[in-house]
């Protein structure tokens, strides 16, 4: 069953990628005392995520952080190679935190996680958009049609703060 409103961010680590390098957080410690606006992408580099998703939360960063959100944060199942390297691309490391979900344990525990093996993508996690408040999902959104961000893009979110 997928996360839902009013529960608690499952424990997980991430590879979080800095202008510094590239650092081990869990979720307890980067959601703890703060509100953030998690994204999750089925991959970097990829089109949608590339073009629509990430574009539109750097885009909206001030206003949605002027709503009371600190932090915007993208996960994908991706290395932290891989996010580094998206991060430097898109010019968005300095406005948007990139996390990496390397193995999907966190794809998986939020029951967030799809399977693109036909696409030639393996285990990935879906495209959502949360609204985290002290590690408590405020808000969930889920359903983008495939190349789509209506659901889970940062318009979206902005309507929900």
């Amino acid at each position: 069953m997928a996360i839902a409103k009013g529960d608690r961010l499952p424990q997980a680590t991430f590879k979080q990628v800095t202008a510094e390098g590239t650092k081990e957080v869990t979720a307890s410690d980067y959601f703890s005392g703060r509100k953030v606006v998690l994204f999750g992408v089925p991959g970097a580099f990829t089109p949608t995520c590339s073009n629509n998703h990430l574009p539109g939360f750097v885009e909206n960063r001030d206003a949605i952080l002027a709503k009371g959100v600190d932090a915007i944060a993208v996960v994908a199942v991706n290395d932290a190679f891989v996010m580094k390297a998206w991060a430097n691309f898109t010019g968005a490391l300095d406005k948007i935190d990139f996390l990496a979900d390397g193995a999907g344990a966190f794809a998986k525990a939020t029951g967030l996680d799809v399977d693109l093996s036909a696409a030639g993508m393996g285990l990935r996690v879906q495209r959502f958009a949360m609204i985290v408040n002290d590690g408590v999902v405020e808000a969930v959104m889920t359903g983008d049609k495939p190349g789509q961000t209506e659901v889970s893009g940062a318009a979206a979110v902005l309507a929900a703060l």
